[in-house]
């Protein structure tokens, strides 16, 4: 069997994949679905960190539309995360894999509160470490949390499950001509205004040198294939591209 890439794995999911085709809330198929590929690369090996969003229960950035303050809306969509990461925990767990739930907000009775090093120690021991309540403070994306927790966990990739399969030079869901990137860098991502994940969580993974894949989670056995170092979506780090 081939060895596996990468060893520490920061895994991204946004809110909005959960909802499956029921357009709302959490569906207990994709839950399912996105357990059993936890599952396969879990056991060859990869120590794995998940953090999940929460737009499908509530979004921050639509709070000043309902007439409630940025930073109060914030902190709601924080809490929309710890929802989606207890049902991804339950999921995971009926696959037979130890997890942890660890939470940027202290709320000790349902999970563990984030210490860098406890964290560390979890991957260490094979645990699927759970990453909730964004980075714990408003104005900051959960695309941004998974950037920080990559870079304080030592992660060696962090990979963002999407509906596409990569980085396009525009929306392929409205562009069926979309030309797909191989591999870019983070400087042509800026420059370019791609929208991969927002300028805070980009600058972040490339001043601190961190490489990102960006994939469709949506295939069968897409993340084992990318732990595995197979080309499945777009490699993007600070490597110029020609």
């Amino acid at each position: 069997m081939s060895t596996v890439k990468f060893k520490r794995v920061l895994l991204k999911l946004s809110g909005e994949s959960l909802m499956g085709v029921q357009g709302f809330g959490i569906s207990s198929e994709v839950l399912d679905f996105f357990a059993d590929e936890v599952k396969k690369v879990h056991d060859v090996g990869v120590q794995l960190g998940i953090v999940i969003g929460g737009g499908n229960i509530y979004r921050g950035l639509s709070a000043s539309s309902q007439g409630i303050d940025r930073a109060t809306g914030d902190q709601m969509g924080m809490l929309a995360t710890m929802i989606n990461s207890l049902a991804l925990q339950n999921a995971v767990e009926k696959k037979g894999i130890a997890t942890r739930l660890m939470s940027a907000i202290k709320m000790e009775e349902i999970a563990e509160p984030y210490i860098r090093r406890r964290a560390m120690r979890h991957l260490e021991k094979g645990r699927v470490v759970i990453l909730g309540a964004g980075t714990g403070h408003p104005y900051f994306t959960t695309d941004t949390a998974a950037s920080l927790r990559a870079v304080e966990i030592g992660a060696d990739i962090i990979v963002k499950g999407t509906r596409v399969s990569g980085v396009y030079d525009s929306d392929p869901e409205k562009n069926p001509a979309a030309l797909r990137f191989q591999t870019i860098s983070y400087q042509d991502i800026l420059k370019n205004n791609l929208r991969v994940m927002d300028l805070t969580a980009v600058s972040l993974c490339q001043e601190n040198d961190l490489p990102m894949m960006v994939f469709n989670m949506d295939v069968p056995g897409n993340l084992l294939k990318l732990v595995m170092g197979e080309p499945v979506g777009t490699f993007i780090n600070n490597e110029i591209t020609k």
